[in-house]
């Protein structure tokens, strides 16, 4: 019996088994809603989709039949409430399985939903708002989230809906979604309406609103099935919080697609021995997560814990420091293989399932585009030559995945897309193999005494040393050089950030990599600073830099 996803999605291979071509066929009213969370509802209405667990061990499971019920019933709520074809809704959901209800509705409405970070501010949100002219906003009662948003639509016509205990001035998601009609008439939408609006994250500049259409659910059927290596019937966990795009990649569209359940764990604070935990006891047999949790992992004795289930790891967000995926293979014997995207796209490259990948390599270009590493006059590099990543669409299909806009900013827009060509602002190297091995965004890169020098190769140094828990290298001003190489450091437990081991660290450096490369400058900080979807933010560490440096210019 054949599976949905390949009713849209066919693989070409050449003579060696690899797949050298992704061909989609899906008409122009193709809605994920409908089309695949409903059809398994029918076809298959037993069939689990969704495992969600909260931190106090409570635990609830949802069929396709369960969710097609639950969204057609929220759905019904919306429309109620005014919420029309094309219209916006926040969603600030956490990891509450309303978050999973509501964009399904809000799919089958032909509206667009707005994941947001529970960590964002009153502002934040007040901005979000204005920008995307959202109509109703969907928030967990939970972590003064309600205040912030009481806080930003004061005085603004929208509809706040809060999900468990009630607020004052609030519409509470449970009464409306008990007095619900189950039935629900299909909307027709186009595969090129407005489906999702994705703010970025804001490492350099302010925050955009990336549009993604009702196409973009099937560029990930390439990440469930080759990156992640799932399977039909697996259980998959991917750590993410709703609001982040990383959700859209593993914990919603590609997984369903394949007939595979979605792991949810609903908690509150990260504990590593509670993930490990719940990889046991769940039985998970493919997991995504950032970097850092894993660092967090091998704190832990892994041994302890009976992970036989687990057959595919993978990472993603940033760079994955070489000795912990060396560590976590060693222990486990499962090879954490990295994956690399963007908000405004699906997953680009990667090392697909069943290949070993090399050491530091992000992996090889997704089939379903066509990727080369530029110059900065756009002429491609050679090999093993330092690049900027540009996605170079030879049709219109080619573009799937790929964002259509920035909401209410084509002037930004039109800039990264430079004579039919996306410019990621990413760079990186490319092997004779095709192998991609991340320097960092553009912005990150470091020009000191006529060297560029990429981040995370000096960090991958750096973390090799015991002292070093986390790290992240950032451009330093400086009057003779322009600009010197910067580490912060945060250490791991019994070491001292004294002087001494800053030369030690310096030392340490200095006898791994080029010398123009090692950090001139170390600060030892308690933590670094993360973005709202994890990722280090080394622009806020640059902007502090050079606020300090322009003081020590003025008092001298």
């Amino acid at each position: 019996m054949s599976l949905i996803y390949e009713e849209y999605y066919k693989e070409i291979k050449d003579n060696k088994g690899q797949i050298v071509k992704i061909e989609t066929d899906f008409g122009e009213n193709f809605n994920f809603a409908y089309d695949v969370v409903d059809r398994f509802a029918k076809e298959s209405p037993d069939k689990t989709a969704l495992i969600h667990k909260s931190a106090d061990n409570e635990e609830k499971r949802f069929t396709f039949k369960d969710l097609k019920i639950y969204s057609d019933k929220e759905a019904n709520v919306l429309k109620k409430l005014g919420i029309e074809k094309k219209d916006s809704v926040l969603l600030l959901l956490k990891r509450r399985v309303e978050f999973w209800i509501c964009i399904l509705a809000l799919h089958k409405l032909g509206a667009v939903a707005i994941p947001t970070s529970h960590m964002v501010s009153a502002k934040d949100i007040s901005e979000r708002i204005k920008v995307s002219k959202a109509k109703a906003i969907i928030c967990v009662n939970s972590e003064h989230i309600c205040k912030k948003v009481e806080e930003a639509t004061k005085g603004i016509d929208i509809k706040p809906i809060v999900v468990g205990e009630k607020y004052q001035g609030m519409l509470s998601y449970e009464e409306l979604f008990n007095q619900a009609d189950e039935n629900f008439t299909r909307v027709l939408t186009n595969v090129k309406d407005d489906m999702l609006y994705y703010f970025t994250s804001g490492t350099n500049g302010d925050p955009k609103a990336v549009i993604h259409d009702y196409s973009y659910p099937l560029a990930h059927i390439y990440t469930a099935k080759n990156w992640h290596g799932m399977k039909d019937g697996d259980l998959h966990l991917t750590v993410a919080d709703s609001g982040w795009a990383k959700s859209a990649w593993g914990k919603l569209y590609g997984q369903w697609f394949l007939g595979a359940s979605i792991m949810v764990y609903d908690y509150e604070q990260f504990y590593a021995t509670d993930m490990l935990k719940l990889l046991e006891e769940e039985k998970i047999n493919t997991f995504c997560a950032p970097p850092t949790i894993y660092k967090y992992l091998l704190l832990e004795d892994i041994k302890k814990y009976d992970l036989s289930n687990l057959r595919q790891v993978t990472t993603a967000g940033e760079a994955m420091p070489k000795e912990i995926s060396l560590k976590f293979e060693e222990i486990t014997g499962l090879k954490i293989r990295e994956g690399f995207g963007q908000t405004e796209t699906a997953l680009q490259i990667c090392t697909p399932v069943g290949e070993e990948g090399k050491e530091g390599s992000i992996g090889k270009i997704n089939p379903l585009y066509n990727i080369k590493l530029v110059d900065e006059e756009g002429q491609e590099v050679l090999d093993n030559e330092e690049g900027e990543i540009v996605i170079i669409p030879q049709k219109e299909s080619d573009k799937l995945g790929i964002f259509k806009g920035y909401l209410g900013d084509d002037t930004e827009y039109k800039s990264v897309w430079e004579n039919g060509i996306y410019h990621t602002k990413d760079r990186a190297k490319k092997d004779e193999e095709g192998y991609f091995y991340f320097l960092g965004r553009n912005d990150d890169v470091i020009k000191s005494s006529g060297y560029r020098i990429g981040p995370s190769e000096v960090e991958d140094i750096l973390m090799t040393h015991p002292a070093v828990f986390e790290c992240a290298i950032t451009a330093y001003p400086s009057k003779s050089r322009g600009f010197i190489v910067k580490a912060s450091v945060v250490l791991n437990e019994g070491y001292k950030g004294d002087n001494a081991l800053k030369n030690t660290l310096q030392d340490f450096t200095k006898e791994r990599i080029a010398l123009y490369k090692y950090p001139r400058k170390i600060e030892f900080l308690d933590a670094l600073p993360h973005t709202n979807n994890g990722k280090i933010n080394r622009s806020k560490i640059r902007m502090k830099d050079y606020e300090n440096f322009q003081k020590k210019l003025l008092t001298n």
